[in-house]
């Protein structure tokens, strides 16, 4: 039987190196009691900042294995908090996405809330949040270490591809 008293923190934070090349996000998650606490990470090979702040948050969603408990997530991006906070990735959803950035992953946004009880909160970047601290760690060291994951959304959007041959 879950504990529902308490709930799930979750950290994000996303980083490119360039804006457009190569990026990553961290990801702290933890219980409100401390009892549990992971951390995750990924790198891509070419990538925008905002794309890694918005792929953080799905990516942590779909990590939550119990729905049952109240998820707060914690983000630098402004453009990720309002998009979600103000509604417009509902507005931007029922126009088809027709003049959104990024609609492959706020639908993917979209899928990965479902069901779960969220709520968002902006926090200030490098103004020394702990956890806000550690996912930039996580993101830069991601983007940093010659990522080899491609991020076909982005890709596939600008028409860039990976013409390596290995």
């Amino acid at each position: 039987m879950p504990d529902s008293t308490n709930k799930i923190l979750i950290y994000t934070d996303g980083s490119a190196i360039g804006n457009p090349g190569p990026g990553g996000y961290g990801i702290v998650m933890k219980t409100a009691d401390g009892k549990l606490k992971k951390t995750f990470s990924k790198g891509f090979k070419r990538t925008t900042n905002n794309r890694m702040e918005l792929m953080a948050v799905i990516d942590a969603l779909k990590k939550i294995k119990d729905k049952s408990l109240p998820v707060e997530i914690y983000s630098d991006s402004k453009y990720v908090v309002e998009a979600i906070k103000n509604g417009w990735v509902n507005k931007w959803r029922a126009k088809r996405f027709a003049k959104a950035k990024n609609p492959d992953l706020w639908l993917e946004f979209l899928k990965a809330s479902e069901g779960i009880d969220y709520k968002i909160f902006w926090v200030k970047g490098h103004n020394n949040h702990p956890e806000n601290e550690e996912c930039d760690r996580l993101a830069v060291k991601a983007a940093q270490n010659n990522p080899q994951y491609p991020d076909t959304g982005y890709e596939e959007s600008t028409g860039s591809k990976d013409n390596t041959l290995f």
